[in-house]
């Protein structure tokens, strides 16, 4: 026997082997994945409902709670701590009062209670209500299993499938071996194998004619999605933490401050009416992030009016002079006019909100900020000058894509997410305006926000 043959034979054996350990694995993680991301949710939004319940346990809340499920793929049902319902978001069938009947052990993080979704028709999660320290009731969620079980049977018949496919190809392959075709086999079998690890970023010759043009695309294919879906949830993770964390730190700081007894009624209520604010936008960014999650990228809503640029800038910077001052770097507002804009006035103050959080991160004691409001022949510029640490000319391209950090390794603390940049470019791109950023290091960084006169959408 030729030693290609021979070669090919023992090359066959391992390919068999190789595609059938993998394709058991990528099964097995893609269906385990979806189970643990779809029950994570599940607990997840039921937790989130004993939270709100836990801060307001009266029939409008109840009816609220219930009310928002109505429209969701979950269903939730509300009991006291003797199993009376109170309020459901659908009909309560028989295998439900099954899963409401089990004995529980929950702690207040809540936990799943019925996973199994083979032989049951819902995945279920409790979290209890406690109110003063005491069990007031709990908050069951339900997720029918029929899509994992469908799931189920359409990866097996595409495994099946593409495991046909393969072994046609493998045969095809022993009988017309050649060294020519030997080094790309072993390539793919060297990129299966970093996917049986959980490298899902391989890279593969696809532009070839023939069979294994084809089996390296459907690999590429299948590492990129992999890659994808993970990228996305870790995406989704980072926007919520960006997102939420600046307002509730002004309302936890500003809450701190109306607290001292020394305060006039007068510092009080506008301290108030600051934190009354800022809950206000937590509220409209709480929206948007369930509407995020929903959508495959992210986009916003922009809601029109007009409104006085210059007064809307000035508000921004008197919620954040504060943190300003904490930190001992000036921040200073120049505009030559008065100028108005038809505009989303929350998503704007969110970009102005952005670019002064990122310059005091880099700015030192005793250095200075300038937002500066002027006039173009064709746009209104506004400015955030810093004098901080400035960013490396070769970073400047990518300090606008998602999750993108100058410094690597810096703290989140300095560094944020990397994405607030992102947000601000789309929401400024999204008023038909144009954001651009200029910096020398060591000296500070300027960034420049271009809004047309005339916005049309």
């Amino acid at each position: 026997m030729r030693l290609a043959m021979k070669l090919g034979s023992l090359f066959l054996v391992i390919l068999l082997l190789l595609e059938l350990v993998i394709f058991v694995l990528l099964y097995q993680a893609l269906l385990n994945s979806r189970i643990n991301e779809e029950t994570q949710e599940l607990i997840s939004r039921g937790n989130n409902h004993r939270d709100v319940l836990e801060k307001k346990f009266d029939d409008l809340t109840l009816h609220h709670v219930a009310l928002m499920e109505q429209q969701a793929t979950t269903k939730v049902v509300i009991t006291d701590t003797h199993r009376n319902i109170l309020r459901s978001s659908s009909e309560i069938d028989s295998k439900m009062k099954d899963i409401l009947n089990k004995k529980i052990n929950v702690t207040h993080h809540g936990v799943l209670i019925e996973s199994d979704w083979q032989d049951k028709a819902y995945f279920a999660s409790v979290s209890p209500i406690v109110i003063n320290g005491k069990h007031k009731a709990y908050v069951y969620m339900f997720l029918d299993t029929r899509f994992i079980q469908d799931m189920n049977r359409h990866l097996k018949d595409e495994i099946i499938n593409v495991s046909l496919i393969s072994l046609i190809i493998s045969i095809i392959t022993v009988i017309f071996l050649s060294r020519t075709i030997t080094k790309p086999l072993i390539r793919m079998k060297k990129t299966t194998q970093k996917l049986s690890r959980g490298y899902h970023k391989v890279s593969l010759d696809i532009n070839r004619n023939d069979e294994l043009g084809e089996l390296a695309l459907e690999i590429t294919s299948l590492s990129e999605e992999l890659y994808r879906l993970q990228r996305e949830r870790k995406e989704f993770l980072a926007n919520i933490s960006h997102e939420l964390r600046t307002p509730l730190t002004y309302i936890k700081g500003y809450t701190h401050v109306a607290q001292r007894p020394l305060l006039s009624k007068d510092e009080r209520e506008k301290y108030l009416n600051i934190i009354d604010e800022e809950a206000e936008n937590l509220t409209k960014l709480i929206e948007d992030l369930f509407e995020l999650a929903k959508m495959d990228q992210t986009q916003f809503l922009i809601n029109k009016k007009e409104v006085s640029i210059t007064q809307l800038i000035r508000k921004v910077i008197d919620n954040i002079k504060p943190a300003f001052s904490s930190k001992k770097v000036t921040l200073d507002f120049v505009t030559d006019g008065d100028y108005r804009l038809k505009i989303d006035d929350k998503r704007i103050a969110q970009v102005i909100l952005i670019l002064l959080d990122n310059a005091l991160k880099h700015s030192a004691a005793g250095t200075g900020v300038i937002v500066k409001v002027s006039d173009s022949k064709d746009h209104l510029l506004i400015q955030v000058i810093d004098q901080g640490e400035g960013i490396p000319k070769e970073e400047l391209p990518f300090i606008w894509e998602r999750l993108y950090r100058v410094e690597k390794s810096r703290s989140r603390e300095k560094g944020g997410s990397g994405l607030g940049l992102a947000i601000a470019k789309e929401i400024v791109e999204l008023h038909d305006g144009k954001i651009t950023v200029t910096s020398q290091l060591g000296q500070g960084t300027t960034m420049t926000i271009l809004m047309s006169k005339e916005v049309r959408r």
